[in-house]
């Protein structure tokens, strides 16, 4: 996938950032080509190889369409749950990392569910609060809505699924 400057886009568990510049350097006797992305959250810099887009899941902000897709993955009364505490940590770290927003929502519907029935271990705890902040962020970034309409929003879609889980 080709970016210019300018575009804003996904870095998987960072969030959004700018394409600053389009640079090439030598590297090992090696010309490359590097986007150097601001990360909007932190204001950091992060150098990637072009080359590597892919496969560090570097992608698009969100359409509307990808929007409401989104929420209808919060809305939906599926929960992806995982018995042990390890492999369920795993599993979402492997979902966190693979820079599909789908993915980040199943992880914050699951997360969210455990929080409600039982108390979440201090890494899960950071993991949970980081899918809301990367699916909140990316969200208010591609609607163009303040971020605290969109916590709103989501924490309705959330309740719409997890009220049938939580009544009985």
């Amino acid at each position: 996938m080709e970016f210019k400057v300018g575009d804003k886009v996904i870095y998987p568990n960072h969030g959004v950032g700018v394409i600053e510049k389009i640079q090439s350097r030598v590297l090992s006797g090696e010309e490359r080509t590097f986007y150097t992305l601001r990360i909007l959250s932190t204001d950091s810099t992060v150098m990637i190889p072009v080359a590597n887009t892919g496969t560090v899941g570097l992608r698009k902000v969100l359409s509307k369409k990808d929007i409401d897709d989104i929420f209808g993955v919060l809305k939906t009364d599926k929960i992806s749950i995982y018995g042990d505490w390890k492999g369920r940590f795993q599993e979402n770290s492997d979902r966190m990392r693979s820079g599909e927003i789908g993915q980040v929502a199943d992880v914050l519907k699951g997360l969210t569910y455990l929080a409600q029935t039982k108390s979440l271990s201090y890494r899960e705890r950071k993991m949970l609060d980081r899918a809301r902040f990367l699916l909140v962020s990316e969200i208010a970034e591609a609607s163009r809505t303040p971020m605290e309409k969109v916590e709103v929003q989501v924490d309705e879609a959330l309740a719409v699924s997890l009220k049938p889980k939580i009544d009985h």
